[in-house]
Order: C-alpha cells, then structure tokens, then sequence
C-alpha cells in the first residue's frame, strides 16, 4: 500500500537534510583554519582541526544513513525518489573530498612551497562559497516542496546558478595552478602532491555543483 505522509516528509526527511547541509557547510571554517595552519609553519592545531574535521564527517554520514533508513517503502514524494538520494550522495561527496584534502596534507608536512601557499589558499576559498550555498538551497527545497511556489522555485534557480558560477571560478583557478606547479615545481614527488591535492580541492566545488544539478532535476517542469 502506497502513503502519502506528508507530516512525515517536511518533518523529518527534509530537517534531516537541514541538517546534514550544515554539517557540511560548517566544515568549511575549520578547513580553511586547517589549511592556514598547515601553511603557517608555526600553527600547532592542524591535527586537531583535522580530527574536528572528521567528527563532522562522522556526525553527517550518521544523518545521511538516518536518511536512508528512514524513508517508508511506497511512501509518495513529491520528488523522484533517486534524484533526491544523488542530491544526498553528492552533499555528503562535499565533506569527504574535506576530510580526504586534509588528510593528503597531512602526508607531507611542509608540503606547500611559500611560492604557491597564497594559490592554494586562493583556490580553498573559491570552493567554499559553493558548500556555503547548499544550506540555502535545502532550505528553500524544503519550502518550495511543501508550498509548489514559484517564487520559491525562482530563488532555487538562482542558488544553483551562483553554485554553477563558482564551481566555474574555482575550476579555473585549479587549471592555472596545475599549469604553475609544473612550472615552477621541479622535484617530482612535490610535483605530484600537489597536483593530487589540487584536484581534491577542486572536487569538492565539483561535488556542490552536482548537488545544485541534482536539485535542479528535481524542480524541473
């Protein structure tokens, strides 16, 4: 027997997902911290942000399987079902290339060179602007599920555009720093830490941008 229980849907579905948004925005603070840190040769918190890091990445897979175990066989969505479990998947994508960013940092010490310490830093804080979004466009997800508004659906579109322009911003920055590590790396194992952690970092913009598309398919008419 198919159920529409909506009281169940807006209650606690879309609060879940609430909540696992800003799990994954709240990372952010701590992963430029933990950058900063490890660039700064004097910081002795990197490890302690990185596990902070972690606890976050814990406590968001604990509201994602929440997610998951908890929605009802033949329970009627607004939705498709698998768009809204790949929107999920790919939010929670966004924590995990953090942690695993952190973590690569983490192998080599003094593994930025003070030449490309400020593009690094500059390419952490294109990415950030994206998962700062997702909150946002859950929020309104939320709204526009429960109330079909097209004002709401408006503003959705808008999130996701500015989420798509940012991933664009972020992915370029990441191909000109690919092209400076070339240039002015010569070591070769240097060459390719950073060009690893690089691509991570860049994928975490790409994993929001998913999410918005994800969101996007969702909403479509």
């Amino acid at each position: 027997m198919r159920l529409l229980i909506s009281s169940l849907f807006y209650g606690s579905l879309f609060e879940n997902l609430q909540r696992h948004a800003d799990k994954v925005s709240e990372c952010t603070r701590l992963f430029k911290e933990a950058l900063a840190c490890h660039i700064g040769e004097e910081c002795k918190e990197f490890d302690f942000l990185t596990e902070e890091v972690a606890k976050l990445e814990s406590e968001a897979d604990a509201i994602k399987r929440n997610i998951r175990g908890h929605v009802p066989r033949g329970i009627l969505m607004p939705m498709d079902k698998f768009q809204f479990f790949e929107y999920l998947r790919e939010q929670d994508k966004v924590l995990d290339e953090v942690e695993e960013a952190l973590f690569w940092l983490s192998f080599r010490p003094r593994g930025i060179p003070g030449e490309l310490a400020d593009e690094i830093q500059g390419l952490v804080n294109a990415v950030i602007p994206p998962i700062e979004k997702l909150p946002q466009l859950v929020s309104l997800a939320r709204e526009f599920f429960r109330s079909g508004s097209d004002e709401v659906r408006t503003k959705m579109k808008s999130v996701i555009r500015d989420i798509r322009q940012h991933e664009r911003e972020a992915d370029h920055l990441e191909r000109e720093l690919k092209y400076n590590i070339f240039s002015r790396i010569q070591e070769s194992l240097s060459v390719f830490h950073l060009i690893r952690l690089v691509e991570i970092i860049g994928h975490i913009a790409d994993h929001a941008e998913n999410a918005s598309d994800r969101m996007r398919a969702m909403i479509a008419r």
